[in-house]
């Protein structure tokens, strides 16, 4: 056989590369597309910065023989790994292509995935994983599950160090869904589904009926099971908030988040001081507060359809990124509940891993009281929030508006769980308890025994919120820093963020704490 000349090898090279591209051919694609989605490789080119993306593993092959796999070609092995950069960053991306054997997770397959989230932590950037999976690829049996193996592996070596976000863009089925579930964040879109058990296996098992959409459509995964983090309507919204999240964070755990120069305005706010009603019980929606504290009312909600009783997003004040938590009295109240305890836990445990300062915006009247909540651990969910705040050790800042009761109080950082800056609103009601529920109990013998008793119920109501539902006896003990003019509070929370950025905490030397999960 003649010896191939340089000019027929490069030849080849490109033909087998263009073969690579294909993906599963140009008719599977082209059905790809008819779906309204985007194929694997144009899901990364529109993440990245034009030209920045550099493939790694083009030609891997898996090494299966069995069930038809023998000789069988897979592009790439069904998965298109590299780096790349967005808006100038280091990334590092893995994005399942559907046209190749569905998508299934074989060794190869998901050996690349693990290495190039290795890569990740090695340079110390951000992972974001496309997936688009029938599951693992059961041709190769045990060999599958082994690959799924390195992969949460290395999901829980990255967590903490660098952030991980994972685009769900169509089927993510069976052990496939457990890798998202171990990154950072979840955005997932109208077409694509997650479960562990499809409908069908459902049914065999249970006997219940339920569609792919209901059992794991983002309806169904923002709502209840609270899995997901954003919605998207297609692709490229999914590519829009994946990189709009990223813009807040920083590539790793050593680093600060980016900081965005330039000139901001913190002159008094007036319309602030007429957002909050000074009547404990009327409603108000706390992102009216929030988008008027904020650089140019820029907030990414995060978890915005679940458990809406608490809000959590990332903003920017002057220019720095923060975690925002606020009670949400437009939603039963504000109260705290087991959802949203975990929702908020989450979220702040993610920003003290990544240096993300924390705002605390207060107006909660308690924990849900109700046998549900009792049995279904509310004790233990809640602790998650006194835990996380205490543990936290980035500048925490504390501003509130109204109610601050009980419980509830203590688990929206206050100054006892290690705010470093707490400032209330005149409008705050720092107690035990409401001064109705308190005087049934504090005055309950002076009350029985009045000739009038609703009057004198409605005197020691009166005299008890005088006495303590008030900021200026929390102020006094030092449980709060000052008291503030609402049209005040983006000036004061900027001018405490700047003040605390060099902050420093020293910690028990330990593995780690243990967390009431």
């Amino acid at each position: 056989m003649a010896i191939k000349s340089m000019e027929q090898r490069i030849e080849e090279l490109k033909k087998k590369r263009q073969r690579v591209m294909e993906g599963g051919g140009a008719d599977k694609l082209e059905k790809h597309r008819g779906q309204g989605k985007l194929t694997a490789r144009e899901r990364i080119d529109t993440l990245v910065d034009a030209g920045s993306f550099m493939e790694t593993g083009c030609f891997a092959q898996h090494r299966a023989v069995m069930f038809g796999m023998a000789g069988k070609e897979t592009a790439a092995d069904g998965v298109v790994t590299g780096s790349a950069a967005i808006h100038g960053r280091l990334v590092h991306v893995a994005s399942q292509d559907f046209t190749v054997l569905g998508g299934s997770a074989g060794e190869l397959h998901s050996t690349k995935v693990a290495e190039a989230m290795m890569q990740s932590l090695k340079t110390g950037s951000p992972f974001v994983f496309v997936n688009d999976s029938g599951g693992a690829r059961v041709q190769e049996g045990i060999d599958s599950l082994s690959g799924y193996g390195k992969v949460f592996y290395t999901n829980v070596m990255l967590s903490g160090a660098v952030p991980q976000v994972s685009l769900i863009c169509g089927p993510c089925a069976g052990g496939a869904a457990y890798s998202p579930a171990l990154t950072d964040f979840i955005i997932q879109t109208r077409k694509a589904q997650m479960f562990i058990t499809g409908p069908q296996v459902i049914k065999q098992v249970t006997g219940e009926t339920v569609t792919a959409d209901e059992l794991g459509g983002p309806d169904a995964h923002m709502a209840k099971s609270g899995v997901i983090h954003f919605i998207a309507e297609d692709d490229k919204e999914a590519i829009l908030i994946c990189q709009k999240l990223l813009s807040f964070l920083p590539s790793n755990n050593l680093e600060d988040p980016p900081e965005l120069t330039g000139e901001y305005n913190c002159d008094p706010d007036l319309a602030l001081n007429d957002i909050v009603p000074v009547d404990g019980k009327k409603a108000y929606d706390v992102r009216d507060v929030i988008l008027r504290i904020i650089d140019n009312g820029d907030f990414l909600e995060v978890q915005a359809g679940h458990a809406p009783n608490i809000v959590i997003g990332f903003a920017r004040v002057c220019g720095r990124s923060v975690g925002i938590i606020a009670n949400q009295p437009a939603y039963q109240a504000g109260v705290l509940d087991i959802d949203a305890s975990s929702k908020a836990a989450r979220f702040i445990r993610f920003c003290n891993a990544f240096n993300v300062p924390l705002v605390t915006l207060v107006d909660v009247p308690g924990f849900l009281p109700g046998v549900e909540q009792e049995y279904g651990g509310i004790i233990r969910h809640g602790a998650k929030m006194l835990f996380a705040y205490s543990a936290a050790t980035v500048p925490k800042v504390t501003v509130i508006l109204r109610k601050a009761y009980g419980g509830a109080y203590l688990a929206m950082c206050c100054k006892d769980l290690g705010a470093d800056k707490t400032f209330a609103w005149p409008t705050a009601e720092i107690a035990v308890m409401g001064a109705e529920g308190a005087a049934e109990i504090v005055f309950r013998k002076e009350i029985s025994e009045a000739e009038d008793k609703k009057a004198k119920r409605a005197e020691m109501i009166d005299q008890y919120r005088e006495a303590f539902s008030n900021p200026y006896v929390a102020a006094g003990r030092r449980l709060v820093d000052d008291i503030i003019e609402p049209s005040e509070t983006r000036k004061v929370i900027a001018q405490a963020l700047e003040y605390l950025h060099t902050k420093r905490e020293l910690r028990p030397g330990k593995k780690h704490g243990l967390m009431p999960l």
